[in-house]
C-alpha cells in the first residue's frame, strides 16, 4: 500500500533550496478566507441601524429631549430662512449631539454587559462618555445662539411672515416632523422598527404628507385636481403595498396616512 504524499509547503521548500526570502512569500501569498458570518442584505442593515435609534429613543430620556430640541432647531432654521452655511452648522451641531448620546448609550450597554462589579476605570469610561455628550450639547447651544439670536430679536422681522412665498420650506419641515413623530410613536408604543411594522406606518405617513403638500400647492393650478388625484393614487399604492406585504395592518396604515396629512395641512394653515 503506498503512503500518501505529505502536502507541499512553499516556505519549507524555499528554505531547503536556499531561496528563503525572509517570509515575503508567506506574507504576499493569498491566505485562505476565514469563515465569517454571512452578511445580511443592505435593507436589513438599515433596519438594524434604525432599531438602534428606536432603542435609544425608547429607553433614554435624554435622547428624547435631544431629538425634540434638535427637531425644533431645524424647523426654526427653515422658518427663519437661514443661509446654507448656517443651516449646515445647525444640522451638524444637532447630529453631533445625537451621535454622542448614542455612543454614550452603546458604551454604557457594553460595560454593563461585561462588568458585574465596580471598578474605578468603569466609572471613568462612563463619566468621559457622558462628558462628551455635555460638550456636544454646549456646542449646539453656542451654534443656536450665533445663528438665531439676531433673527429672533430683530423687531423688524415677523417670524411667521418669513415663510410666505417659500412653500418648499414648509414641505421640508412637514416631512421632518412627520418622520420624527412616526419614529417617536413607535418608540413610545414599543411596536415595530423605524422602517418596518408597528404603529403607525411611517411609509404611509410620508406618502400622504406628500399628497397633502401637492394638493395644497397645486390648488390654484388649472389641472390641480388631476395632479392631486394622481398624487393620492401613488400614496394609496404605497399604503396598499405595506398591507399586502404583511408589514402593517390596515389600521396602522390608516393612522399613518392621517398623521402625515394632518401634520402637513396644519403646517400650511399655521405657517402658509
Amino acid at each position: 500500500m503506498s503512503e500518501s504524499t505529505p502536502p507541499r509547503d512553499p516556505d519549507t521548500e524555499a528554505r531547503a533550496e536556499g531561496r528563503d526570502d525572509g517570509g515575503l512569500s508567506r506574507i504576499f501569498r493569498r491566505q485562505p478566507k476565514e469563515s465569517l458570518p454571512r452578511q445580511g442584505s443592505l435593507r436589513w442593515s438599515f433596519t438594524w441601524a434604525f432599531e438602534g435609534i428606536v432603542y435609544v429613543l425608547r429607553t433614554q430620556r435624554n435622547m428624547r429631549i435631544h431629538v425634540a430640541a434638535g427637531g425644533l432647531g431645524l424647523l426654526l432654521a427653515l422658518i427663519l430662512g437661514v443661509s446654507r452655511l448656517e443651516f449646515l452648522a445647525v444640522l451638524g451641531a444637532v447630529s453631533i449631539v445625537l451621535i454622542a448620546e448614542m455612543v454614550n448609550t452603546a458604551i454604557e450597554a457594553t460595560i454593563d454587559a461585561l462588568v458585574t462589579h465596580f471598578h474605578p476605570l468603569v466609572k471613568v469610561a462612563k463619566d468621559v462618555a457622558a462628558g462628551a455628550v455635555l460638550v456636544a450639547t454646549f456646542n449646539a447651544l453656542a451654534v443656536a445662539y450665533l445663528v438665531f439670536y439676531n433673527r429672533l430679536t430683530d423687531p423688524s422681522k415677523e417670524l411667521f411672515n418669513q415663510l410666505k412665498g417659500r412653500p418648499s420650506q414648509i414641505v421640508v419641515g412637514s416631512m421632518i416632523i412627520t418622520i420624527l413623530l412616526a419614529i417617536a410613536i413607535k418608540a413610545f408604543t414599543g411596536r415595530g422598527t423605524a422602517l418596518r411594522g408597528g404603529m403607525p406606518s411611517g411609509h404611509s405617513a410620508a406618502a400622504f404628507a406628500g399628497w397633502a403638500a401637492v394638493t395644497i400647492m397645486t390648488g390654484n393650478f388649472n389641472h390641480g385636481a388631476l395632479i392631486s388625484t394622481l398624487s393620492f393614487m401613488m400614496a394609496a399604492l404605497v399604503a396598499q403595498s405595506r398591507v399586502e406585504a404583511g408589514i402593517h395592518s390596515a389600521w396602522e396604515v390608516i393612522v399613518g396616512a392621517g398623521l402625515g396629512a394632518a401634520v402637513t395641512i396644519s403646517m400650511f394653515q399655521v405657517l402658509g
